[in-house]
């Protein structure tokens, strides 16, 4: 009886069918960006002071010029250590509505020395100086509530952690095609939802839903594509879906620059995802999921479109298709089977640590140049397309190298480029984001290789089960990057990369403990993944 593969090289492995399919599933990894990255502009923090009553109509009657204005009244400007959080957070104790007060350096008539004039906090607000908007402007999400952009970013990861618990089971039970559609049609009505959002917590909540479920679309899409091209193509698909992501930023930067609004940018990437609802019609249900329902009639359907799509005449013996059998898969895994063994469990623990350090890394990256960068806008453009050639880089390697070598060298470049961003003077910006860029490229590619390497170390009967649990370090390493970056930013601007380059050096190290698994047939039992390095 001919199985998937075998119809799939009859009817056409990657034929107009497999073209079409990739590139409307191409659009739904695109549309991640925003969610993903999305706080790099939606909780963008431009620079403020305190907003004093009477400073505006005095530097209107005394002609003072915006410099002049930040001068005369605002605390801390000029001054080293405390500067960024006196001229930020605190506020003159002054009543700037009195008549006796002077143009030329109003604070002289109460105080010789203005160091000496008693401080408060921002009681009436902020003045941002920005032309657009975030949530950061928006909601007063700065001082002491600066938190709160760090909770709305977590959230986004907590929803892909507790997403990636659900959305795997429905994807098996009920279909991936159905998956799709139910994830996307949510993702769009939270992303919509966000956008209208009265106030903080409710914008919490619906960007916790928003994770929870737009990861799930994506993963369905993966799989969808993945199914349905042959066993030949099947890595180069699953690259270049990730490469779609990787436009999805590219195109964010743009729409970012165009719409300045933090809520019309919203709408503007949330709305045209409502579109993905037309793939009813036009993306079939995975034929290898059919026949694991023993719905061969469907699986059959499906299988003479393709051909007929592709201009293929379907083999003889269609009707007889089924599945691979295998069986290690009717045996029942368990979270101990990860670690039970000696190298099973030096496996999995490093694989954790890859997952958790390259996620920091790749995300703690983004935040930083988008909050330390000159312009906002062409530095997280830069840094995206650094994501091409590391796409390149994995095609090339992947089966000439290997797996381990280019892993470990990307984490040691990315470690490096982060320690070495330390080191760097503000004026040569430049010099900053190239380095800056060089990280994110090695942590993309150790992103996109790790996935291959998680599902060649473990045994059949438990690879979807150790993919799920240390990919989920990937989500969870998401949840603290927020924190990790701002609030240590707080205390020192170059802190964050310290840390950044300690995990990357420190994971190419370990990533040197695993075996190669080039040529090396997938293991099928403990035993045969026991010994993978002894091959």
């Amino acid at each position: 009886m001919p199985t998937v593969d075998d119809v799939l090289e009859h009817v056409g492995e990657f034929g107009w069918f497999q073209k079409q399919a990739f590139l409307l599933l191409c659009l739904i990894s695109a549309s991640l960006a925003p969610i993903y990255v999305g706080i790099v502009f939606l909780g963008f923090t431009p620079d403020h002071h305190c907003r004093s009553p009477g400073v505006a109509e005095l530097s209107q009657r005394c002609g003072w010029s915006p410099a002049e204005e930040l001068n005369y009244t605002v605390p801390g400007l000029g001054s080293a250590g405390e500067a960024s959080f006196l001229s930020q957070c605190m506020k003159y104790e002054v009543d700037w509505n009195q008549s006796t007060l002077d143009c030329v350096d109003p604070l002289s008539s109460l105080a010789a020395n203005r160091s000496h004039l008693p401080l408060s906090p921002c009681e009436h607000g902020w003045v941002y100086d920005t032309p657009g908007s975030s949530i950061v402007t928006e909601f007063n999400l700065v001082c002491g509530d600066a938190w709160k952009v760090d909770l709305f970013q977590s959230c986004v990861n907590l929803g892909f952690f507790l997403g990636s618990l659900v959305v795997g089971y429905i994807a098996d039970r009920f279909g991936r095609k159905l998956c799709l559609l139910v994830t996307t049609l949510v993702t769009s009505l939270s992303g919509v939802l966000t956008a209208v959002a009265p106030d903080y917590t409710s914008m919490l909540l619906f960007r916790l839903l928003q994770g929870m479920v737009s990861k799930g679309s994506w993963v369905s899409g993966y799989t969808l594509i993945t199914e349905f091209v042959g066993s030949g193509y099947r890595r180069t698909t699953a690259i270049l879906y990730q490469v779609a992501f990787t436009v999805g930023l590219v195109g964010l930067a743009g729409v970012a620059y165009a719409i300045p609004d933090w809520r019309w940018l919203q709408l503007a990437v949330s709305l045209p995802t409502f579109l993905f609802l037309l793939y009813y019609w036009f993306v079939p249900e995975s034929p290898r999921w059919l026949l694991s329902q023993k719905r061969t009639t469907q699986a059959v359907r499906i299988m003479e479109q393709i051909a007929q799509k592709n201009r293929k005449v379907p083999p003889a013996d269609l009707k007889m298709m089924c599945l691979e059998e295998d069986a290690s898969e009717r045996q029942s895994p368990s979270f101990a089977d990860l670690f039970r063994t000696p190298s099973l469990r030096k496996h999995t623990l490093i694989l954790m640590y890859l997952w958790f350090s390259c996620a920091v890394l790749y995300q703690g990256l983004i935040m930083h140049v988008g909050a330390t960068g000159a312009n906002l806008y062409l530095d997280f453009f830069y840094s995206s397309l650094v994501e091409f050639p590391a796409a390149f880089i994995i095609l090339v390697t992947i089966d000439r190298i290997g797996r381990i070598y280019p892993i470990a060298a990307s984490n040691l470049v990315a470690g490096a480029a982060c320690l070495l961003m330390i080191f760097i003077p503000h004026e040569l910006h430049w010099l900053n984001v190239t380095l800056a860029c060089l990280g994110r490229m090695g942590a993309t590619i150790v992103l996109q290789m790790v996935c291959l390497v998680n599902a060649e170390l473990y045994p059949t009967f438990i690879r979807n089960l150790g993919m799920m649990v240390c990919s989920a370090l990937c989500d969870l390493g998401g949840i603290f990057t927020p924190f990790m970056v701002f609030r240590l930013m707080e205390v020192w601007q170059a802190l964050p990369l310290i840390l950044f380059g300690v995990l990357g050096l420190t994971a190419g190290a370990v990533t040197l403990l695993l075996p190669e698994t080039k040529g090396v047939a997938l293991p099928e039992t403990i035993e045969e993944a026991e010994n993978l390095g002894r091959r």
